[in-house]
């Protein structure tokens, strides 16, 4: 009975969890606010304590998970509606710099030294601080920035170009195989495959590793011969 107990806990919890998950939303780990980052641990935490614990049945569970996803969920939509009760559970972004002037405020509130600062920009592959003309510490504890135009990337508005807008790919040969839902994704046949790549001098599927296809550049493909198992690793 206690191993069927703990089965009966970690399945309903999972499934009690999954639904408390889907109902706020999905989001990355750099996307977590310190108040989201807490709840996600007391929800393990109530799964976890629960487990063996012989004097908690799995309705228990459920109860404890649906009080605090309940909880969770009002408040979320609460913050939604409500700046102020946003910006108290959530916090709100930091004017770290602004027209390359520091807001030394800013840093000393958020416990920041100059050298997280550096490190948190190099990360976003800025390696100095001359580079940088505005930035903003997010919620999440992820940095936004504006660089100074002359230290930003060259892009086609800048040099009066035009480029056309690249179509999805679609991945039509798989190590192999013919992905078949992709093809009738998007309305093509494997007559129309073959031809296709006999005309690129493919006559063999089964020597592809890897063959896409675009509207505005056409196939794109790699063959097992075109592979390199003497590729190390770099320590």
């Amino acid at each position: 009975m206690t191993y069927v107990n703990i089965g009966s806990k970690l399945f309903f919890g999972f499934i009690a969890l999954l639904i408390v998950t889907r109902l706020l939303g999905k989001k990355e780990i750099s996307q977590l606010t310190p108040f989201d980052f807490i709840y996600s641990i007391v929800l393990g935490g109530i799964l976890e304590e629960s487990i063996y614990d012989n004097k908690i049945s799995p309705l228990h569970v459920w109860f404890a998970v649906t009080v605090w996803g309940v909880m969770l969920f009002i408040i979320e939509i609460s913050s939604q509606r409500y700046d102020k009760l946003r910006v108290l559970l959530k916090g709100e972004t930091s004017i770290l710099i602004k027209n390359g002037e520091f807001n030394l405020k800013e840093l000393e509130a958020n416990h920041l030294e100059m050298e997280q600062l550096r490190i948190m920009l190099r990360q976003q592959g800025v390696f100095s601080l001359r580079e940088v003309c505005d930035l903003y510490l997010e919620p999440g504890g992820t940095v936004s920035l504006k660089k100074y135009a002359k230290f930003d990337m060259v892009t086609p508005a800048m040099l009066n170009l035009k480029p056309k807008d690249e179509s999805i790919n679609f991945l039509y040969v798989d190590e192999g195989e013919i992905n078949e839902e992709i093809l009738k994704y998007t309305d093509k046949s494997k007559e129309w495959l073959y031809d296709e790549l006999l005309k690129e001098g493919y006559t063999t599927i089964q020597n592809i590793l890897y063959a896409e296809w675009s509207e505005t550049d056409g196939f794109f493909i790699k063959t097992y011969a075109d592979t390199n198992d003497d590729i190390r690793k770099v320590n």
